[in-house]
């Protein structure tokens, strides 16, 4: 192919990417060829662009409670102790993303473990740890999964609007996995080595064939374990500098055909429905909306309850005001944060 301009070509590579990642032993030179660079110049362009905090990692995005056990998690904390006990939180592994939002319950973040029964005694840990009582708010339906972000703007990323059933509560029991895939994922969950035959290094780690890891990872996909699999954006550091959480209470009749409706809003980068924690959080359909400014989050907002007809609901908005903390789920690997 013709080779596009050096921005042009770091563009596609940012932008095309974050999914369809090829599963071959050596997917960076296929970029490359795809986008008109060499091998080297998208190693270096991608190494940069993780020291740079553009990439979070490069790797997979797994499906929630497909693997194990995760849950969105809430708490109200004092203002004077905030940053104190966002560090608390922080230091758990399980936790993968902690921000502050505009609300009572201003601390939000993600939990993610090999069961439900083991997420039970992080929230335990976690508030014999605060002090604050924390609301937990367990996946019960996903309209719209990570599926990555358009840096465009132009709405072209392909959507899932098709809800999925709904989930089952959460399971006490361990994930069961062979020991062999559960090794794989560990080192998965970490991120892909950014080096020519990334997915042999990563089987080096566990004692796994290249070929093994290539199938296992292809068999993911298939299933849907793996949402997605390439590079994984930062929001704020492309200049996408707000994010709010809006939620709505939807009847629970009536909640999928909404969710499904607001799904398909290019918008909307996520759009779940999640259990309320009665009588402290009512809501119980919940979405995403990135914009590069407040004001552009809250008119698209306010086009899109017009839109799918929400204005009727009891609703709220949740701008983040701080990331505390932002990486991929640890189901399984425990070490570092």
């Amino acid at each position: 192919m013709a080779a596009d301009s050096s921005d042009e070509a770091r563009f596609r590579l940012l932008n095309d990417f974050q999914r369809n990642f090829p599963l071959v032993s050596q997917p960076f030179a296929r970029l490359a060829e795809q986008i008109g660079l060499d091998e080297q110049a998208v190693l270096d362009t991608v190494s940069m662009w993780l020291r740079d905090g553009v990439l979070s990692r490069v790797g997979a995005v797994f499906a929630p409670r497909r693997i194990g056990a995760s849950a969105l998690a809430a708490l109200s904390a004092p203002e004077a102790r905030l940053e104190e006990i966002a560090a608390r939180v922080n230091a758990a592994p399980e936790v993968n993303h902690n921000y502050q939002r505009e609300h009572a319950f201003n601390l939000w973040f993600v939990i993610t473990a090999e069961s439900g029964r083991r997420l039970a005694e992080v929230v335990e840990t976690l508030e014999a740890d605060t002090g604050c009582k924390i609301i937990v708010l367990p996946l019960e339906q996903a309209f719209h999964i990570d599926l990555g972000f358009d840096l465009g703007g132009d709405g072209e990323v392909s959507r899932n609007a098709v809800a999925q059933d709904v989930l089952e509560p959460m399971s006490d029991g361990a994930c069961l996995m062979p020991e062999l895939e559960r090794a794989v994922m560990s080192a998965l969950e970490q991120g892909l080595p950014i080096v020519s035959q990334p997915f042999r290094e990563l089987g080096e780690r566990v004692g796994v064939r290249e070929d093994l890891v290539l199938d296992v990872i292809e068999r993911w996909l298939e299933d849907g374990r793996i949402k997605r699999l390439g590079l994984v954006v930062r929001h704020h550091e492309l200049g996408f500098d707000a994010n709010a959480m809006c939620v709505w209470d939807v009847p629970d009749d009536q909640v999928s055909e909404v969710g499904k409706r607001l799904a398909r809003e290019p918008a909307v980068t996520l759009c779940y429905r999640r259990s309320r924690a009665r009588p402290h959080w009512p809501f119980n359909l919940f979405c995403m909306i990135h914009g590069r400014s407040r004001e552009a989050v809250l008119a698209e907002r306010e086009a899109i309850v017009s839109r799918c007809g929400l204005e009727g609901y009891d609703q709220a908005v949740l701008f983040s005001t701080r990331r505390f903390k932002q990486r991929g789920s640890r189901y399984f690997g425990r070490a570092g944060t």
